[in-house]
């Protein structure tokens, strides 16, 4: 039996500490349009994602991260993957819901989340490109915050926040709001990150709740080693590190990386 990846909570939801990511599964490259293309040329079909969540899945990581509203076809693999190892996969979803303040723009928000929460989504974080939409930071304050993670509530998950603005961590946790974990961007290079690397490590380490960091490799501007190294050496026990793969054998490269970094030893890639 392969070994499994360590594990931690989000309000008594077990995950694997490494997240499945998804942007080189989607098409987000972070390079060029074609490289974009190159990616949904590749997974153009539910079939096509299954080999790369098996090898994830074969070393425990169970956890996925994803805006499944825009992709049924990875939903669907998701399913039918369950189904073949028989093992759940924990379902981590972004949505963007309309945040103006309108009854109309509340029903729309309200409607998006709970699809989300029937394609089985466990945990539901407000993606930072409506989450940032409510900050006032005179205030230091996410005004009707409230009201978005009360609806994720009431579809039955636990609501988070997708902090690409770090202060967002701050600010929900000095008002107390219902936020159980946040996504953010952390890695080596300072890639996509609003703040120097230092503060933002500081954000982390004082986060109330669970932090769930993406970019670790800087969107492929660092090499796995240097990259996966960093974050999980720069977070906490409880913390987790969302990694994506365009291949299995790059998912199994990457898992090796990253258990050799918590065990602080060397990877062993040659590995047969």
């Amino acid at each position: 039996m392969e070994k499994q990846f360590p594990r931690t909570q989000v309000e008594g939801v077990s995950l694997s500490r490494m997240l499945m990511g998804t942007n080189w599964l989607l098409g987000w490259s972070h390079t060029s349009p074609s490289a974009d293309e190159m990616i949904k040329r590749r997974y153009d079909s539910a079939q096509a994602f299954v080999p790369v969540l098996e090898a994830y899945l074969r070393h425990g990581v169970d956890s996925i991260m994803a805006p499944f509203g825009l992709s049924p076809e990875l939903t669907r693999a998701v399913k039918d993957t369950e189904q073949r190892l028989g093992k759940e996969i924990v379902m981590v979803e972004t949505v963007t819901p309309n945040v103006d303040d309108t009854p109309k723009a509340r029903r729309e928000a309200q409607a998006m989340i709970k699809e989300a929460a029937g394609r089985g989504a466990k945990i539901c974080l407000i993606h930072h490109f409506a989450a940032e939409q409510l900050v006032n930071k005179n205030l230091r304050k996410m005004p009707r915050l409230d009201d978005y993670t009360q609806m994720i509530r009431e579809a039955g998950m636990v609501p988070g926040l997708s902090a690409h603005m770090p202060e967002l961590v701050t600010y929900s946790d000095e008002n107390g709001c219902d936020v159980q974990t946040y996504i953010q961007i952390f890695n080596c290079m300072g890639f996509l990150m609003q703040m120097e690397i230092e503060t933002v490590a500081s954000i982390i380490h004082n986060a109330k709740k669970p932090v769930m960091t993406i970019k670790s490799m800087a969107a492929g501007r660092c090499s796995p080693y240097v990259g996966l190294t960093f974050s999980w050496n720069c977070i906490r026990p409880q913390d987790m590190v969302t990694v994506g793969a365009f291949s299995p054998e790059e998912a199994e490269e990457d898992i090796e990386i990253s258990l050799a970094a918590i065990e602080h030893r060397f990877p062993q890639l040659d590995k047969k």
